[in-house]
Formats: C-alpha cells, structure tokens, sequence
C-alpha cells in the first residue's frame, strides 16, 4: 500500500530542469498560471534578468515580462489586470526602496481586496563568500531590519525565502492567502543569493496542496431572518459600492432586488459597475434622501454605506451588513450599524435570498407593484433632472466636468471598458454591461487609474480603455512611465484630463471644515493650486500618441471622437487635456 502511495504522488508530480532558484520561480509561476509579471527591476534581480532571457530563448511565452518604470504604476497595472479577468497577479520590485514606491498602490489593493503576490528583492544577506553576494554600494545603505514591516499593516501574509527547498511550499502559500476572500496582497522578499543558488531541476506538485478558501456559504437561520424582515418592511434600500466585483452578482442583484420591488443605491466611492443605471430600480449614487425614511437596509460590500456627519438610518431601522467581512475588522474604527452580520459570499446569499423571498411575494404582489411604480416614477424624475443639469452647462466656458461626462456617456458601447479616478460625474453615464466600469480602492491613494487602464487593455485588447483622471490624480499616476508602457506594449488607451488647475478635493475639505475661515474669505486655498497648467497633451505625444488641448465647449465631443480614432484605427494612446471649472 505506501509504495503504491508513493507511486501516485509521483505520478502527480512534475520535473522541470532548471539551472537557479530563480529559474525554478519562474517556471513554478507558469505552471500556477502566472501570465504576466509586472517589474521595477534593480541589482537584486540579477538572476530573474538571466532567467528571462533563458525563457524567451526557450519560445515560453509566459509568465511574461512587463518593465514598469514606477512601482505605483506596476501595482496599478496589476490593479487593473485582476478587475478585468480576475485572476491573481505578480508585481516585484527593489529591495525596500521599491517597496516604498509601491507601497501607497499596495494600501490601494488591500483595501480593495486585489490579489498580488507582492515581491521584492532582499539586500544581499551576505558580505562575501556565495554568488550574488554584496558588490555594490547600496547593498549595505538599503538593508533594514524588518523590510516587510513597511508595508505588514496591509498585506495578509509575509514570508522571506530562505532556501530552494520551500521555494513550492512558498508560492503556492502566497497565491492561497492571496485568493481566499477577502483577497487582498501578500508580501515575499527574494534574497539575491537564494535566487542565484545553482539547481539542476525542479520537482513540483502539477496540482497545488495549498488551495484558497472557498467561498462563505450564508447561515441558513441569518438568510430567512433578512428575508423576513425585508418581506414586512415598508421602505426596505440597498446599498453597494463593490457588489460587482464578481460580474454574476450583478445579475443576481437585480433578480434580489425586481423579487420585491427594492430601489437600489450605488453608495460612495463605487469600485465596480453594481447595478445597471438604466433599470428602474437604481436611484442614483447618494443614499442620502432615501436612508432616514427606510426601516430596513442591505449593504452588500460596502466600506462606508453613509456618512455619519452628514446622515444616518432612523434608529428603528433593521440594518443588514452583507459581504465576505462585513464588520471591516482591518479597518480601526468603523462604528456603522450592524444588526444582522451576514459573513458570506454575496452572489450566492443573494440567490438563496430571492428563493426565500418568494412565499412572501404571493402575500405582497399590490404592495411590490405600488413600491415599483414609485421607485420607477423617482428614477424617471432622477434622470429628467440630470439631463437637464448636462444641457444647462453644455456651453459653458471653461467646460463643466457634467458636460465633459455626458459627452464621454456619447462614445462609450458596450466594448469601452470606462476606469474612472474621480472626475468624471457618475449622473451623466449609462453603464449597463458587468465589468464594463472601475473606480478606484476605498483607500483612495491618488495614481491609480492610468495604470489600472493599462492593465485592463493588456487583459482585454480587444476592448477600448478609456480613463478619466483629474489634472491632480494624473499628475500622481507618473504619466511618463505611464505612456512609456502604453508604448512599449503595444497598449493604446484613451486618457481624458478633467482639468481644473487644483486638488479639488483639498477646497472643497477646507471649506466644509471651515465654512466662514480665512480661505474661504479671501478665496486662497494655498498647497492645492496647480497652475501653471502643463501641456498634458504633449507627455503622450513625446511616447508616440495622440494629444489635444480641448477648451471650447461644442469641441468636446468631436475632440474624443479625434482622439478615439488614434485609439482604435492608428493604434495609438491619446490624451485629451480638457480645461475645465476651476472650483
């Protein structure tokens, strides 16, 4: 029986000849399905720089590697990557320099739990003595003593490898924690000896022993009690934010939501496409008119469902918290009602919640009929008014972001996928197809989305990518490296600068903190002007694409239409530097 034992795990394992560890990562990064490896390289990948060359020299085409200039940008690429296929991603960089470069793009997967094996060389460990031993000055100035610590407080695990022995071990644990939800990035530091380390082959598993969790299955008890509950509720309302990060939750949300006549709101900071704006069901994007007359609520992975300072449920209102961690343990303080915690997997809970809703609607079907020619009559009137808010502005000068939105809503179709860092205004855009739309993380670390587009074309070139950033957000996403990717790899993307010549954020906070101070009074909100205004437009002409300065009004439309033909037919990247309102 054990020789039989043996002969079946031997007969699941795989041997492959490799001449280093380094040689022996990547192609364990292969056989787990690895397709891309996002790098920001320096001394320290020595051996991975040898083993690529021996890659391509060999005709394997993955994983394949993606130079990256900035670290911000290679996690944003990654970022962007697993929002389009949902697959998990590779990133490495140099030793702890690296790491803090990419460390605010790290708080950005974490918080929206984004999948990466985060990796990143280790100063030699050795003075002498071993290959890849220190040999240079900043060998010694760029060790510390805990390099993962820097970023520990937003990765789910760290590990250092130590020899080649675990080097299976290792990345199969890294890509488990990495992939059982909530996912989110893990940390793994590669010393230069270890990579360097002399091996003749390679003896994996072809099927890893570490597997994710799988997905939360929702108490039985906890689903009919949130179906009984929404069953008897006069004004019950959803709120979600990240619903739509698995696509078929989306589907499932809008069977949820039809079986009893729910209105839904897409809350704050949305980082998916979550509900069809379209369906009559959908109110719009701020919970704040319809929250303090509803006596029960559904948030469905949502970070922050209101905001306290502003408004909150009536005090009798059940509240109901959906999602895979719905008290947001990771987060210090977080002091949103909870009354009923459901810890599952939202698409399935919200299936299992539309079967158990339906004895109640045969009990219901006037009142459900009632509740949805209301809510359709509110969304009627919701998008008469937005309308009317475009076409009030449409000659403005400078140009209204509403007018620069409704004139983007005019170019999309249903192969634009639309990532969005801020400006655009959510009011003038339809977005009806799943994974059609990307905000950014909850964390809010300003850079994201040009690199986030990029990765989303190298997931889905056969889509157009168009991202809206803000002058501020663009200035942070390093466009040079940016448009040098897009170059380099053959990923051209439509980038729209809403340009306001400021941190508009940084105002408007000023302002609600101190509504009569002195900033308000003499109209001088100083760290948060940015003027002189750069040609925007030229960074991505000195890269190969397509640049245009837009300022007059009735330009608008015919200057994306331009810029998409570079896009599409010339394949080329375009930027359009549109100047708009300063605040």
């Amino acid at each position: 029986m054990h020789s039989r034992i043996e002969q079946g795990n031997r007969a699941m394992q795989k041997t492959i000849p490799i001449e280093n560890t380094a040689q022996g990562y990547l192609e364990l990064l292969r056989e787990r399905g690895i397709k891309y490896f996002f790098g920001n390289a320096g001394t320290d990948f020595a051996s991975l720089v040898d083993a690529f060359a021996k890659s391509t020299e060999e005709g394997k085409q993955y994983p394949h590697p993606i130079t990256v200039p900035h670290e911000f940008v290679a996690v944003s690429m990654a970022h962007g990557y697993y929002m389009v296929t949902g697959e998990p991603q590779v990133v490495m960089v140099h030793v702890i320099v690296g790491t803090a470069n990419a460390s605010g793009a790290i708080i950005n997967a974490a918080r929206a739990q984004v999948p990466i094996i985060f990796s990143a060389g280790r100063t030699p460990l050795t003075e002498s003595g071993f290959t890849g031993s220190r040999n240079v000055l900043i060998h010694w100035a760029q060790e510390s003593f805990d390099q993962a610590n820097l970023v520990r407080e937003f990765v789910k695990w760290d590990y250092e490898l130590r020899n080649f022995a675990q080097l299976e071990t290792v990345v199969d644990r890294a890509l488990a924690i990495a992939t059982s939800e909530p996912g989110g990035p893990v940390y793994l530091t590669l010393p230069r000896e270890v990579l360097a380390e002399p091996h003749e082959e390679l003896t994996i598993n072809a099927v890893p022993r570490q597997q994710a969790h799988q997905a939360t299955v929702p108490n039985t008890v906890q689903v009919k009690e949130v179906a009984k509950r929404i069953a008897e509720a006069a004004n019950p309302l959803i709120i979600t934010s990240g619903v739509g990060r698995d696509p078929q939750a989306v589907e499932a949300l809008v069977a949820f939501a039809e079986s009893f006549a729910i209105p839904v709101v897409v809350g704050m900071g949305n980082t998916h496409l979550n509900f069809p704006t379209s369906h009559p069901l959908h109110l719009g994007f701020a919970p704040t008119p319809y929250l303090t007359e509803a006596d029960v609520v559904l948030v469905i992975d949502t970070d922050v469902p209101w905001l306290p300072t502003v408004v909150s449920p009536k005090e009798t209102a059940c509240i109901i918290q959906l999602g895979h961690e719905p008290l947001y343990s990771h987060y210090p303080i977080r002091g949103h009602a909870a009354d009923i915690a459901l810890a599952a997997q939202p698409t399935a809970t919200l299936r299992l919640l539309t079967e158990e809703m339906r004895p109640y609607q045969e009990q219901a079907t006037q009142q459900i009929a009632n509740r949805f020619e209301t809510v359709r009559a509110e969304h009627k009137k919701q998008r008469e008014a937005w309308g009317a808010e475009a076409d009030a502005v449409k000659e403005d000068k400078p140009i209204d972001p509403a007018w620069l939105s409704a004139c983007i809503n005019q170019i999309l179709d249903a192969e634009t996928i639309l990532v969005n860092e801020y400006d655009l205004v959510p009011t003038q855009v339809d977005l009806n197809v799943p994974g059609s739309f990307f905000g950014p993380s909850p964390a809010a670390g300003l850079g994201w989305g040009v690199g986030a587009a990029l990765g989303a074309k190298l997931a889905a070139p056969e889509k157009t990518v168009i991202a809206t950033v803000g002058d501020g957000s663009y200035l942070f996403n390093v466009p040079t490296s940016c448009h040098f990717v897009s170059q380099a790899y053959n990923l051209p993307i439509l980038v729209v600068v809403f340009n306001n010549q400021c941190w508009g954020a940084v105002r408007g906070a000023t302002a609600s903190v101190h509504p009569e101070g002195w900033a308000v009074k003499t109209n001088n909100f100083p760290l948060s002007e940015l003027s002189p205004s750069p040609a925007y437009e030229m960074i991505c002409q000195a890269n190969g694409g397509y640049g245009e300065r837009v300022e007059e009004p009735n330009e608008v439309l015919p200057a994306l239409e331009r810029a998409l033909q570079a896009v599409k037919e010339e394949g080329r990247q375009a930027v359009l530097n549109v100047v708009c309102k300063h605040p």
